[in-house]
């Protein structure tokens, strides 16, 4: 096949309306393999160079590789052109319309020891008593010597308590902030101090882990009916509502007299239940007179001042408020049961 200059540039001239015909990124690049590829019209006229004059040779050669620049300046231009319009046209299938309105956020929700704990702490405030916290890992003596707790109690033993280094434990209860803040002050005074505590006990409706809130006062007239009014209006406050309320008297190191405070079952209406162990109350701090040797060992004369302490379990408070019959209910996290809240 010979082919002359005019008869190259009609090829030209087609393969420029062919490109300027495709429609898609495929069919652009079957045109240009029709015009450029190995066996196509361009390559055809290139191996018939051989066959020419010499002059003529270099005449159409010239031709045919400027034809064959300017077809593939052609294509790539074409292929621009398609892929902005493929671009602009998956736009507009995902375009978002920015003037509606956004979809609603799932908002959190506290936890329901984190409610209790506001509240306990806002009733206090509002009865005068002042926000105090310490460390959770704590000397044993201000955890242990400072509240008259000997070295041979129970409650010292490594069964019973997490002992870690340099004679430090984690604390117990709370009562260490009611050590530190009477050793930096002078009465009178009154304190609330919640916080984490810890103690070696896995069972069923206990957790090594667990929360506890504090309370105290130091005052020069302060009695257990004072303690007694106290703790009535905040278990009032608490459930919301009358609520029965019983002192049994019983002894912790620290006061003298001592008492555990139960709160009639508002789960069963002191009927018997799995919460209560079927006997109608559910056992919810302790209290008493703070010990005159505990005054004592904070710098405070036990002659002149004489202060009354409470502490009870968070925990078992959530659950008589909000009805929650497992303790285990509060510490797994099932987004089921925190919604609720």
């Amino acid at each position: 096949m010979s082919i002359d200059a005019a008869q190259l540039e009609s090829l030209t001239a087609q393969a420029q309306a062919d490109i300027a015909g495709a429609e898609s990124a495929h069919a652009l690049t079957e045109v240009r393999a029709r015009y450029l590829g190995k066996k196509g019209s361009v390559a055809q006229v290139l191996r018939t160079l051989g066959k020419l004059d010499p002059a003529d040779r270099a005449a159409l050669g010239q031709a045919a590789n400027a034809a064959k620049q300017r077809i593939e300046a052609w294509v790539e231009e074409r292929r621009a052109t398609i892929e902005q319009g493929e671009r602009g046209a998956a736009l507009e299938v995902e375009r978002l319309d920015i003037t509606l309105p956004s979809a609603g956020v799932p908002l959190g929700h506290l936890h329901p020891l984190s409610l209790v704990t506001r509240d306990m702490v806002a009733f206090f405030s509002s009865m005068g008593f002042l926000y105090e916290e310490a460390p959770e890992v704590e000397t044993e003596y201000n955890n242990f010597e400072a509240l008259n707790i000997p070295a041979d109690h129970p409650s010292r033993d490594e069964q019973d308590t997490f002992f870690v280094e340099d004679g430090n434990v984690l604390r117990t209860q709370t009562s260490n902030v009611q050590i530190r803040t009477m050793s930096q002050q002078q009465p009178p005074f009154r304190f609330i101090a919640p916080g984490r505590v810890y103690r070696r006990d896995s069972s069923p409706r206990h957790s090594p882990m667990f929360h506890q809130i504090e309370g105290f006062i130091v005052d020069e007239t302060v009695t257990f009916g004072d303690l007694k009014g106290v703790l009535l209006a905040f278990g009032r406050h608490m459930m919301r509502g009358d609520i029965e309320l019983r002192f049994r008297a019983n002894h912790f190191p620290f006061t003298e007299p001592s008492a555990e405070m139960d709160y009639a079952c508002l789960l069963c209406a002191k009927q018997g239940c799995p919460a209560c162990s079927n006997s109608g109350w559910l056992e919810w701090g302790g209290c008493g007179m703070i010990h005159p040797r505990v005054l004592e060992r904070c710098g405070i004369d036990s002659e002149v001042y004489q202060g009354f302490a409470f502490g009870m379990g968070i925990d078992r408070t959530a659950m008589l408020r909000y009805g929650v019959p497992h303790l285990r209910l509060l510490f797994e996290g099932d987004t089921r049961f925190l919604e609720q809240f």
